[in-house]
């Protein structure tokens, strides 16, 4: 059995002591043959080379429930005094290297410098376009926030910050960040790399985050499958007042479909834990796949009336885009 580098464990329903999965689905492993077939055979959109935005300075504080919409997979999220940032990339490139890569074409929607406290920092999974070594240095030295992550990502992040203050967990964990705000870790369907050699040795998930007043759910990067753990996620924590859910980089879905939703199934996912309101995330930063830069927002509203639901409930997160939710 190949030696983990990043987690050792006991076996579980998604880890067989060398490498985690996602129980009861199709596999997301792909070939170097499948990306070779998706590189000779896709026909990408053409971005525009860059996206002129409005960015923001978000308050230092809210006592509500606000979203602000930084990029990509990056939000700061401010619910009960509490300052959080998902995925955080203010990097130009999604990449291992400052000189190759996907390269940002809009610009964060919040500069670097105008952030506020951040108290928490919570990180999916170890894809570049999720954790970026640059963006958690400049956070450490500047807030030194806590950084919740899923099991084996700590090993990743303390190689270069073995000062930090982080917490890991599995499926379910829950932490308690203060005695207002509970974090747990949610399953997502997805993999995870930073190399050749290193696929699914560390956890990917989502993460619940549960005040008195508010629930907010940050689904991370994740494929439909079979939708059960999104049923599943409703029966055991309720139904939350805001979800943050993927909508870009699907195609092409023979590719795709294994580990990132389409703007349809984000709709279904929705419906399944029945969110109060959604922000559709994960879209028109980065181009990682074929799709134009504005195909995510248009499929979702399509995707939306389709199944008859109110626009108004489900909207496409903007770059500087600010968020209230009563």
């Amino acid at each position: 059995m190949t030696r983990n580098r990043y987690y050792t464990g006991p076996v579980t329903d998604h880890f067989n002591g060398s490498r985690f999965f996602n129980p009861d689905q199709v596999s997301t492993d792909r070939s170097l043959r499948d990306i070779w077939q998706w590189r000779r055979t896709s026909q990408p959109a053409q971005w525009p080379t860059s996206v002129a935005i409005n960015s923001v300075v978000p308050e230092k504080n809210v006592a509500g429930l606000r979203v602000t919409m930084v990029g990509h997979a990056t939000v700061l999220i401010q619910l009960a005094g509490v300052n959080v940032l998902t995925d955080p990339v203010w990097s130009e490139r999604a990449s291992p290297v400052a000189w190759a890569g996907p390269r940002r074409v809009t610009a964060p929607g919040v500069d670097f410098e105008h952030l506020p406290p951040i108290d928490v920092i919570l990180i999916s999974h170890n894809h570049y376009d999720h954790l970026d070594r640059t963006t958690l240095q400049r956070l450490h030295a500047s807030h030194d926030p806590l950084i919740i992550v899923p099991l084996g990502n700590d090993h990743i992040i303390r190689k270069i910050l073995p000062h930090a203050r982080i917490i890991t967990g599995d499926w379910h964990d829950q932490v308690e960040v203060n005695t207002t705000l509970k974090v747990t870790l949610t399953p997502a369907y997805h993999w995870s790399a930073r190399g050749i050699f290193d696929r699914r040795m560390a956890l990917w998930a989502g993460f619940w985050l549960d005040t008195p007043e508010q629930k907010l759910w940050f689904a991370g990067d994740t494929a439909y499958g079979d939708g059960a753990i999104f049923r599943d996620l409703h029966t055991r924590y309720g139904a939350p007042d805001v979800a943050l859910i993927p909508i870009g980089a699907y195609e092409p879905r023979w590719f795709m479909s294994g580990q990132h939703v389409n703007p349809h199934e984000a709709v279904r996912i929705y419906k399944d834990i029945h969110a109060t309101q959604a922000l559709g995330v994960h879209w028109g930063t980065f181009q990682l796949t074929d799709e134009a830069i504005q195909a995510p927002k248009e499929a979702l509203m399509a995707a939306l009336l389709a199944e008859k639901c109110s626009l108004d409930q489900f909207k496409a997160a903007e770059p500087g885009g600010v968020y209230p939710f009563a």
